[in-house]
């Protein structure tokens, strides 16, 4: 017998939303290496700066899948915080 009844939930929660969540963006990320836009083929060839060794730097654009990571690990904090809180689980 669990000491808290939501204890079960918050676990099934906790464990099933991040793997399904990590899933699609994973599959998202595959899928699309960034946001295409007007212009993006012409930043990731235009090299605007150079480093001693031969190293190239380019204003590529921000990888999708890093920004789902991103926003889906701010989103989940933010509902873990807002649902510990509601549901009055001691921590």
């Amino acid at each position: 017998m669990r000491i808290f009844e939501v204890l079960n939930i918050q676990h099934l929660v906790m464990y099933l939303f991040p793997t399904l969540a990590f899933i699609l963006i994973f599959g998202a990320g595959l899928g699309y290496v960034y946001v295409r836009r007007r212009g993006s083929e012409e930043r990731l060839t235009r090299i605007i700066e150079k480093y001693p060794g031969g190293i190239e730097g380019r204003n590529a654009p921000f990888p999708l899948m890093l920004t789902l990571t991103i926003a889906g690990t701010v989103v989940w904090c933010l509902l873990y915080i807002l649902m510990t809180g509601l549901l009055k689980v001691k921590i």
